[in-house]
């Protein structure tokens, strides 16, 4: 736009008879002056044996209309002043914006695919989960400015032990409660518990299990509608914190892949007291002596699963840190047997979160989920939202629980246990999600 109006200047003052060799313009210190000035009059008004001032509005009547700019006017002795329409207003945003969070060239051309959040069906959403989901929606969208193509992936434990508890004590154990979502999170903590004291109950529970991977028709239809409930819960959240992704990947999916992958390399594993285990920087179990696949071999077969349904350059797996060693063996694994894929594995750890001592705990006791952790954000924001002059205080309220939760975990080293302090991530007062929602508001306003 500078160079437009330039042009402008230099075309009028030819039609008046001045040839300018150059033509200054600046953006005036006071906003109520325009977005940019020039005192071209007051450098040529001499030269027409006329004031500043007069000049100045010769020079005006010569311009005419400039495309962009929405008026013209005289200040002063003879300074011009030139306001901006608001399209070329916006426009100059659009570009600035894209100069410094577009696309660079530190991922250009790459194609990643990004997998996070990872929650399991039949178990409560935790506060890891909220971790992982922030940090990897982050992580993907720095990546999508790098100039890569990002797809966010969601990998979901659909089968195994947990499973096998939840059904069993939702059979034998049912909680006496109304909501669907809260009955089968209280069902897998109540045959966890019994699994570790009642010797009856785990050999059903491990029966339960083994019939699960085998597709059981008589207990298929209860195991189908404890899945879909958790995973319709599990949109809800993934909205409410403003993740889409595009692919979902399940054990179900993966257990048989990764054991057909185990018994096609017999050269890379070695069977132990029955079991089927993998000599990496340490050892791990891949089957067990039962001959059901372990997390570690799920994990093979998602790689393969992963690379048909995307052929990306680098595959990015965002959990907490105390799987890093589970990572570190498995990938040494998959690098033997996936070599399509060698080189192109990452994990990046993050670490747990504590809280500020007193300040939370949940009605349960001692465990927090994340739901939990949102809700008592929510109930917290409601009162400032109250007082607020938005239409919806409910949902502004959701808003800044999700801008509090988020920006808290995000502002310290992913890599270390964070400390969140309910106070601090609501405050309107400095370094917080609900700080920045207020200035961003405040800049609108302007």
């Amino acid at each position: 736009m500078p160079s437009k109006i330039k042009e402008a200047i230099h075309s009028a003052l030819n039609n008046i008879g001045v040839d300018a060799k150059e033509i200054t313009i600046e953006h005036p210190a006071d906003l109520s002056h325009g977005d940019y000035a020039t005192s071209i009059a007051l450098q040529y008004a001499k030269q027409v044996s006329q004031s500043p001032l007069d000049f100045a509005r010769k020079i005006v009547e010569s311009l005419g209309t400039v495309p962009g700019v929405e008026r013209i006017e005289i200040a002063g002795p003879g300074f011009i002043n030139f306001h901006l329409t608001r399209e070329v207003l916006n426009a100059g945003i659009d570009e600035a914006r894209t100069e410094s969070w577009g696309k660079g060239d530190l991922y250009d051309g790459k194609k990643v695919m990004v997998e996070y959040t990872d929650p399991n069906p039949f178990k409560e959403f935790h506060i890891g989960h909220l971790m992982s989901n922030a940090i990897g929606e982050s992580i993907s969208r720095l990546i999508e400015v790098s100039g890569a193509e990002v797809k966010r992936a969601n990998y979901q434990g659909d089968v195994g032990p947990h499973v096998a508890k939840a059904m069993y004590a939702y059979i034998h154990h049912r909680p006496n409660i109304d909501n669907d979502v809260v009955r089968w999170g209280l069902s897998y903590k109540i045959g966890n518990e019994l699994y570790e004291s009642n010797g009856e109950a785990r050999r059903l529970i491990d029966e339960i299990n083994e019939r699960i991977y085998a597709g059981d028709p008589d207990l298929m239809s209860l195991y189908k509608e404890g899945r879909r409930v958790s995973l319709d819960h599990f949109e809800e959240l993934y909205k409410f914190l403003g993740t889409k992704f595009d692919f979902y990947f399940f054990e179900s999916e993966t257990a048989p892949r990764g054991l057909e992958l185990i018994r096609k390399h017999p050269e890379v594993f070695r069977q132990s007291d029955g079991a089927t285990v993998f000599d990496g920087s340490h050892t791990r179990v891949f089957i067990t002596s039962k001959g059901l696949p372990t997390y570690e071999a799920k994990e093979l077969g998602l790689a393969e699963l992963k690379k048909e349904k995307f052929s990306g350059d680098i595959y990015l797996t965002i959990t907490a840190s105390e799987q890093d060693g589970f990572f570190e063996v498995v990938y040494q694994a998959i690098e033997r047997i996936l070599l399509d894929v060698s080189g192109k594995l990452q994990h990046h750890s993050h670490g747990m979160m504590r809280f500020a001592e007193g300040k939370m705990s949940s009605r349960q006791g001692n465990v927090i989920t994340g739901e939990f952790l949102l809700q008592e954000l929510i109930e917290g924001a409601k009162v400032r939202a109250a007082e607020s002059r938005a239409d919806n205080p409910a949902k502004l309220a959701e808003q800044v629980a999700v801008a509090a939760i988020k920006y808290q975990i995000l502002k310290q080293a992913s890599n270390k246990d964070i400390i969140f302090d309910r106070e601090r991530a609501l405050s309107l007062e400095g370094d917080s999600g609900p700080y920045l929602q207020y200035a961003h508001a405040r800049a609108h306003q302007i």
